[in-house]
């Protein structure tokens, strides 16, 4: 009895530093309490051109290898619209649209997948929110004041990126997206 609980205790040594030995090793790396700020253009089909625009978000872990990140842009943009009347004399006439999307992005980080250099991160990303409008018309303009957005309030994005880590804190990120992409500076906390 006593030869064969020595067997099994050998054994059971052996199976465990056996699979201690064959677990991936966990990176933790954290991707959440990190400050975004970005600048960079946007493409607005509505408006048949590109914007500058600036963005703020900050990132918080979720789960692994996925971050939330509470967000705001702002963008502003003016065109023309030729009016008059018999009263007023026709000619191009401008106004300037304001619009701050707000919303949550959630991103995906694919750095253990791609067994990516502890300064790399490459994620993707989904943007969901609703955007703030504000149109302001030149003075003396007494037309017809709606503009077509072309879309409603809600705001969709869907993103791909990267960031390289200069130092622990400090990092620069590229995003594409399919309406705003940025370039900017990440703050990690």
């Amino acid at each position: 009895m006593i030869k064969y609980s020595w067997s099994l205790f050998v054994i059971l040594i052996t199976f465990n530093l056996s699979s201690q030995e064959t677990k991936p090793v966990a990176t933790g790396e954290k991707y959440g309490k990190t400050l975004n700020l970005g600048a960079g253009i946007g493409y607005y089909g509505y408006i048949g051109r590109s914007t500058p625009v600036l963005h703020l978000n900050f990132e918080f872990d979720v789960a692994k290898n996925l971050t939330l990140a509470p967000f705001i842009t702002y963008y502003s943009y003016q065109r023309y619209q030729y009016w008059g009347n018999p009263h007023y004399p026709y000619r191009e006439y401008y106004y300037r649209q304001t619009v701050i999307p707000v919303g949550v992005k959630g991103t995906y980080y694919f750095d253990q997948l791609l067994k990516a250099n502890s300064k790399w991160d490459f994620y993707l990303a989904g943007s969901i929110g609703f955007a703030i409008r504000k149109t302001v018309w030149e003075n003396g303009y007494y037309g017809e004041t709606y503009v077509n957005h072309g879309s409603s309030s809600l705001y969709l994005d869907a993103h791909i990126g990267t960031e390289y880590h200069f130092t622990k804190p400090f990092g620069v990120f590229l995003d594409l997206s399919t309406g705003i992409s940025t370039i900017g500076l990440a703050i990690h906390l």
